[in-house]
C-alpha cells in the first residue's frame, strides 16, 4: 500500500497511512492545526495525552509544530501506574515530560499521583481539575487488547459514573508493557493503575486516536469491525461525532478491503 486510504465506520473517521512516520505526521498536524483553531477563539484550552511508544511519531511532531501558544494549554495524561513514582522512567508522566512537556512547556501540567497514599482521593482530586471543562482534545492510542487509557475489556464501563478510577490491570496490558520495552519482565509491571474512565474521554470534543504497528492489528480490526462492546473498549469511538482513527500500513493489515 503506498497511498493514504480513507474511510468512515459509523461515524469514526480512519485515516490509513502507508508507514508509522507517515501516520505520526499526520496526526500531529492534525491535532496540532485543530489547537491554532482553538487558541484564535479560546484563553486557553484543555488536552489529555496518553503515554505509550505507540505515541512516539505523533508527539514528536506535535513538538515541533509551529504557530501553538502553549502557555494557554492547560494539560492532563490519561493513567497512571500505582506505586511508581513521577521520576520512574516507566511512569506516564516522566514519559510525557521528556517526550513533549520540556519541549513545548504548557501554561500548567496536572499529573496523577501514581505514590498517593488515598488513591481513591488521588481519582477525586484529579478530577476535580477538570470536572468543570471537558477536554477540548483528547490524544490516545489503542492497546493490545482494545483498551483506551487503561479502561480494559475486564473493567470498561461505557457509562462509569467515575471521572478517574484505580483499577486492575489486565494481563494483556501488563504483557504489552514488555512487548513495548517498558518493563524487563511480567513480574515488574505494576498489577493496578489510576485512569480516566470512558465518559471522560468520549466527553473531548476531539479525539485523535494514533495506532500504528502490527501488534495491534488485531485490536484495529475488533475496534472496526466488531460489535460496540466492552469486550473491545475502543470501539466507543465509533459513535463519537468529532473522532479520527490514524493508522499504519502495519495496524491496518486485518481491516477488510478498505475502500479508497
Amino acid at each position: 500500500m503506498n497511498q493514504q486510504i480513507y474511510l468512515t465506520v459509523d461515524r469514526l473517521e480512519v485515516n490509513i497511512f502507508p508507514n508509522r512516520d507517515a501516520m505520526g505526521e499526520a496526526a500531529g498536524q492534525a491535532v496540532a492545526a485543530r489547537m491554532k483553531e482553538l487558541l484564535k477563539e479560546k484563553r486557553e484550552i484543555f488536552m489529555v495525552f496518553g503515554a505509550a511508544p505507540s505515541q512516539n511519531e505523533f508527539l514528536d511532531t506535535l513538538s515541533r509544530s509551529p504557530g501553538i501558544d502553549w502557555k494557554k494549554v492547560i494539560a492532563f495524561h490519561l493513567d497512571e501506574y500505582v506505586g511508581l513514582p513521577q521520576t520512574a522512567p516507566q511512569s506516564f508522566a516522566f514519559f510525557l515530560l521528556k517526550r513533549l512537556f520540556e519541549r513545548v512547556l504548557p501554561g500548567q501540567v496536572h499529573y496523577l499521583n501514581g505514590m498517593a497514599q488515598d488513591l481513591k482521593a488521588e481519582c477525586r482530586r484529579y478530577a476535580s481539575l477538570f470536572n468543570d471543562h471537558p477536554f477540548d482534545i483528547a490524544c490516545i492510542g489503542i492497546g493490545e487488547n482494545g483498551h483506551i487509557a487503561f479502561n480494559d475489556p475486564p473493567v470498561a464501563d461505557f457509562n462509569d459514573p467515575e471521572p478517574v478510577k484505580v483499577v486492575e490491570l489486565d494481563p494483556a496490558s501488563r504483557q504489552q508493557q514488555v512487548h513495548d520495552g517498558c518493563f524487563s519482565n511480567l513480574e515488574d509491571v505494576p498489577r493496578k493503575a489510576m485512569t480516566l474512565t470512558i465518559p471522560t474521554l468520549f466527553g473531548a470534543k476531539f479525539i485523535c486516536c494514533a495506532v500504528p504497528a502490527p501488534t495491534k492489528a488485531q485490536a484495529v480490526r475488533d475496534t472496526l469491525e466488531g460489535p460496540i462492546a466492552t469486550d473491545c473498549p475502543a470501539t466507543i469511538l465509533r459513535r463519537h461525532s468529532n473522532a479520527v482513527l490514524f493508522l499504519d500500513h502495519d495496524s491496518a493489515k486485518l481491516v477488510h478491503s478498505p475502500k479508497r
